[in-house]
């Protein structure tokens, strides 16, 4: 082909794009005169892609036919908008728009208004209390029971799964077994012991009413309060001992005579003051990693916090209610599983569990033979029926050397008892 007819294929794109890609560029006369094309010969086609386009330019170009004079002054003058016309037609050609189809819209779903129903709301609750119940179960049976081993002196003697275990004599201050009673671990919620055992040194008027803060049970976890609450000091005494409630712990520090930064201080302060050399708080709740102690310094602990009636009775309660002024009551179980069992006497206990320290329990029980009491802490064990499976089995364990262990001293409640 010589370069003066390839010229006028590549400068006359109508031509070129009817011949190689079925494309119609309309009815403009003056791009109909610019190339030399008559209105017959432009008839509109459906445009099948603008690669055809982008690529009449890119040859008309690189084969320097503009730069050769090849393409007349007003031919080139037409490229231009012939392009931007081109472009801007590629996209939903007449026939196109008028076959589309307009998107359906999803009906919208009728909205149900949800009626509250008391039956159905005892039910859902009956369905949870069963599913808690088969997990449990399940839990307990995951846990091999009775676990023991021989010590170095040939005794036998608990083998527990927890990271640390004690059993202490609260009467003598004897420890009567124990693993790793000493290590300084993360303690959770029972950071929440010392937290009732400070607020209530300064004798409080239980019945004084408060109002829940939105800082109390701002990212609290576990909390049944909402802000704008009002209830009792002696309401927050059972969420924080029963329920292990965070915000009922924040709010209890809040209204200390202490503030919320003080009384953790003077947490520490009572710490040190009972010779728990392993113990440090963080804050009121536990809900930090860095509220640290150790089995035997929880032992006693709980031991301490027993002495008071206000804390131990509360410690007993399996379920409260607590009616704030301003919503409906709000009915709560206690979180120590121990409690309400025919072979355990509970005094007094305390559960807790974040990930770092695991699922930890202490408690003070009586034992069935004798009536002797023991402080018995588990902290770290790896499920929340371990803590209690393995606290049981310490307390079968010490049950069955309780005639050697204690003699024939009788505890001290028995002796008050035949004065």
């Amino acid at each position: 082909m010589r370069a003066t007819e390839h010229a006028d294929n590549m400068t006359t794109w109508p031509r070129y794009a009817v011949a190689h890609c079925g494309i119609g560029v309309g009815h403009d006369s003056g791009v109909r005169s610019a190339f030399g094309l008559s209105a017959s010969s432009v008839a509109t086609i459906p445009l099948l892609s603008r690669n055809c386009l982008l690529e009449w330019l890119s040859q008309l170009f690189s084969n320097n036919l503009v730069g050769r004079g090849y393409v007349n002054r007003k031919s080139f003058f037409w490229i231009g908008p012939l392009a931007l016309v081109g472009l801007v037609s590629i996209g939903a050609t007449p026939t196109d728009a008028a076959t589309r189809k307009p998107a359906k819209r999803p009906a919208a779903s009728a909205t149900k208004r949800v009626v509250y129903s008391a039956t159905r709301a005892q039910t859902r609750k009956a369905k949870l209390a069963r599913a808690r119940a088969v997990a449990m179960a399940r839990e307990m049976a995951d846990t091999v029971l009775p676990r023991f081993k021989v010590d170095a002196s040939g005794d036998l003697v608990p083998d527990v799964r927890a990271a640390a275990a004690i059993i202490f004599n609260p009467e003598t201050n004897q420890i009567l077994w124990e693993e790793n009673s000493q290590d300084q671990r993360s303690i959770a919620s029972i950071t929440k012991v010392m937290t009732a055992t400070v607020y209530l040194e300064t004798n409080p008027d239980l019945t004084q009413p408060v109002t829940v803060a939105r800082s109390d049970v701002f990212q609290a976890s576990t909390t049944h309060l909402r802000a704008n609450d009002k209830v009792t000091v002696d309401d927050l005494l059972h969420l924080l001992l029963i329920a292990s409630d965070n915000a009922a712990a924040r709010a209890l520090a809040r209204i200390s005579p202490h503030g919320s930064d003080g009384f953790v201080n003077r947490m520490n302060e009572k710490a040190a003051e009972l010779g728990l050399q392993s113990t440090h708080y963080a804050d009121p709740s536990g809900l930090l990693s860095e509220n640290v102690s150790s089995a035997y310094d929880m032992a006693r602990l709980i031991t301490h916090a027993s002495g008071d009636e206000r804390i131990a009775s509360v410690m007993r309660t399996y379920e409260f209610t607590v009616y704030p002024t301003n919503r409906r009551a709000v009915t709560f179980h206690s979180t120590n599983h121990l409690l309400g069992r025919q072979d355990v006497d509970v005094r007094a206990g305390k559960t807790g569990f974040i990930s770092k320290a695991g699922y930890c329990l202490a408690t003070l029980l009586r034992l069935p033979q004798g009536g002797q009491e023991v402080a018995v802490v588990v902290l770290g064990a790896r499920s929340n029926a371990g803590r209690f499976m393995e606290s049981q089995n310490l307390v079968n364990w010490v049950s069955t050397k309780a005639s050697t262990i204690f003699g024939s001293k009788q505890p001290a409640t028995q002796q008050q008892q035949q004065q």
